[in-house]
């Protein structure tokens, strides 16, 4: 649990602080959401909407760091109060990269749309799912300060993996099956390898969120299972 402090101006700046990251959370799983129905439905339109609102999460980006730089200059933080801090500044680069990633995702939707041939991309839809998944309940996890849920989040990127790791071969093998498919599966590939990614950003969303609440570092430690 983070400590309430006596001092409710800096209490209140706190609170701000964890406000605009789930703010910045909410707009990039949005991002993510649509950017996954404009792929499956083919909508143009809504692809090139996702795209415009990555101007605002690179707009939050750069207002959270100049939030965090503040808090650490005039309040010198200490124990759960700079780890947090410390957190946030990094969550924000981890955001950040998941909403270019359904950027990606949206130019991809917007290219696949000028190729005739359609492929089927129900394993993208799977992986899909659970990165949707992911996403909501790592958020969820910082907002209630969740270490258990967090865990729950690294878990799932296992299932992840292996959703790409057989898209990969799936797509392999149509492409020796049917040559005029190969650039639209090649799209395919790239979105499955992007859906592995917004997996893997989620993953190191949910190890900081563990830091903030237990004070423990699990990076590269493998599943918290076997810590």
């Amino acid at each position: 649990m983070l400590k309430q402090h006596t001092n409710r101006e800096y209490e209140n700046e706190l609170m701000l602080l964890r406000e605009r990251i789930a703010q910045m959370a909410f707009r990039v799983q949005e991002m993510i959401d649509k950017s996954i129905i404009a792929l499956m439905h083919s909508d143009l339109e809504l692809a090139r909407h996702t795209i415009e609102m990555d101007r605002l999460v690179n707009r939050d980006e750069k207002e959270i760091d100049e939030l965090c730089l503040v808090l650490l200059a005039k309040r010198q933080p200490l124990g759960t109060d700079l780890r947090l801090i410390a957190i946030v500044l990094k969550m924000v680069t981890d955001l950040e990269r998941i909403g270019d990633l359904a950027v990606n995702i949206c130019e991809r939707t917007i290219k696949l749309h000028k190729i005739s041939t359609v492929v089927p991309l129900l394993l993208i839809s799977k992986m899909a799912k659970i990165v949707q998944t992911m996403i909501s309940e790592v958020i969820d996890s910082f907002i209630n300060l969740d270490a258990i849920k967090a865990e729950a989040v690294i878990a799932q990127d296992d299932e992840v993996d292996e959703l790409y790791h057989l898209a990969l071969r799936e797509t392999l093998k149509m492409m020796l099956e049917k040559e005029n498919l190969i650039e639209p599966l090649i799209q395919v590939q790239s979105v499955a390898k992007w859906l592995e990614r917004i997996g893997d950003h989620c993953t190191n969303l949910a190890e900081k969120v563990i830091f903030v609440v237990r004070g423990t570092d699990i990076r590269h430690m493998g599943k918290t299972e076997n810590l």
